[in-house]
C-alpha cells in the first residue's frame, strides 16, 4: 500500500443510521490499522472552542517559572499525575531522554465504577485557575470519542460491539499536554521523541502545533503525518496489537527534530492514551488465532503490562 499520508476516516459515518455508511466506516478504519495502524479522524466531539482553550491554559502552564512546576512533580507515583521535567522519559531501548517536558491528566471515575484499583489524585495548579477544568473537559470528550472507535474495531473483529466499553470507560486513561522547548544547541543524539509504540489500546492526539509527527510504513520508511485541523490522529497501541494477535498494528512513530532554521519555535502536543482498566485480560482474543496466525502473545492483564513499560521507559525505577 504506497500512502505518503495517514487515510481520513469520518466519525460521522459511524454515528449515522445508516448501515452501510456504518460499515464503510468500520471497513475504513479496521484496513487503516491493519495497514499502518494510525487514520486521522474528523467529526470527534472535542469542538474548536474547547481545544482552543486547553493549548492556552496548557501554554500557560508552561510558562510558569522551573520552580513553580517542579512543586507539581510526584515522582513517587511514577509520574502518573502531575508535571515530568524535561529530558525524564525516553522510548523503549533508548538511553538519551526525550527533548521534552509533560503533565498528566488521569481518571475521575464515576461513583459506581466499582474499580478494582484506586487512581492517583489529579494534581491541582493553584497558579491558573481554569486549568484543571479545561483539561478535565477535553479528558471526558476524548474518552468519549475512543470508545466509539473502540466499537467500529470490535465489529470489524468480529466481537460484540460493546465489548470494550465496561473496559475503556473509567479505566486508567492519561491524557499527556506536552512542550517541545525551543532547541538551543546542537542535540547530541536526541529527537523530541524517540521512535516507539504506545503501550495502551488507541492513543487520540489533537493537532500539534507545529509538524514533526511520523509514522513508519511495513517497508520501514518513514511518512509525515500530517492531520487537517479539525481532525484526531489516533493509533493502535501495543495492548490493542496484543489483544488483536497482531491483526491490528501498533506502529512505530516518532517525533523528529525541526529543521535548523525552525528551532526556536516551541511545539505543544496533546496525546490521550487510552488504558483500559487494569484487570482487563489482554490475552489473545480466539477470533484473532488461526492456523496461519497461531497465538503470539503469553497471557498478561493490562496493569502487568503497563508496569513492564513504565520501568522500561524510565519512569518507575525496576525493583532491586
Amino acid at each position: 500500500m504506497s500512502m505518503t499520508n495517514i487515510p481520513s476516516v469520518d466519525l460521522a459515518d459511524f454515528l449515522s443510521e445508516d448501515p452501510k455508511r456504518k460499515q464503510k466506516f468500520v471497513n475504513e478504519i479496521g484496513t487503516a490499522y491493519e495497514e499502518i495502524g494510525f487514520v486521522a479522524l474528523k467529526n470527534h466531539f472535542l469542538d474548536e472552542k474547547l481545544v482552543s482553550s486547553l493549548y492556552t491554559e496548557v501554554k500557560s502552564f508552561f510558562d510558569l517559572p522551573e520552580d513553580t512546576k517542579k512543586k507539581y512533580e510526584r515522582e513517587d507515583i511514577g509520574g502518573q499525575r502531575g508535571y515530568v521535567s524535561f529530558g525524564k522519559e525516553h522510548a523503549k531501548g533508548q538511553k538519551k531522554g526525550d527533548l521534552k517536558e509533560f503533565w498528566h491528566f488521569g481518571q475521575e471515575p464515576d461513583e459506581d465504577a466499582q474499580l478494582t484499583e484506586e487512581y492517583p489524585e489529579n494534581i491541582k495548579v493553584d497558579e491558573l485557575d481554569h486549568f484543571n477544568e479545561v483539561g478535565m473537559k477535553a479528558y471526558k470528550m476524548l474518552e468519549k470519542t475512543g470508545i466509539y472507535v473502540l466499537r467500529a474495531l470490535a465489529l470489524h473483529i468480529g466481537i460484540k460491539e460493546n465489548y470494550f466499553d465496561y473496559w475503556a470507560s473509567n479505566g486508567n486513561s492519561i491524557l499527556r499536554p506536552i512542550h517541545y522547548p525551543p532547541i538551543t544547541e546542537e542535540p547530541q543524539g536526541a529527537v523530541r521523541a524517540g521512535a516507539h509504540g504506545d503501550i495502551n489500546l488507541i492513543t487520540l492526539l489533537m493537532g500539534a502545533s507545529t509538524g514533526g509527527l511520523q509514522v513508519q510504513r511495513k517497508d520501514g520508511e518513514w511518512i509525515d503525518a500530517i492531520p487537517n485541523e479539525d481532525e484526531l490522529v489516533i493509533n493502535v497501541g501495543d495492548m490493542l496489537e496484543r489483544h488483536t494477535n497482531n491483526k491490528l498494528r501498533s506502529t512505530i512513530h516518532r517525533v523528529v527534530n525541526p529543521p535548523k532554521d525552525q528551532w526556536d519555535q516551541p511545539r505543544y502536543s496533546i496525546p490521550f492514551f487510552m488504558h483500559p482498566r487494569s484487570e482487563m485480560k489482554l490475552d489473545c482474543l480466539e477470533e484473532c488465532i488461526s492456523e496461519e496466525n497461531p497465538k503470539q502473545y503469553e497471557d498478561i492483564t493490562a496493569g502487568e503490562f503497563l508496569h513492564q513499560r513504565l520501568v522500561e521507559i524510565g519512569l518507575i525505577k525496576p525493583e532491586k
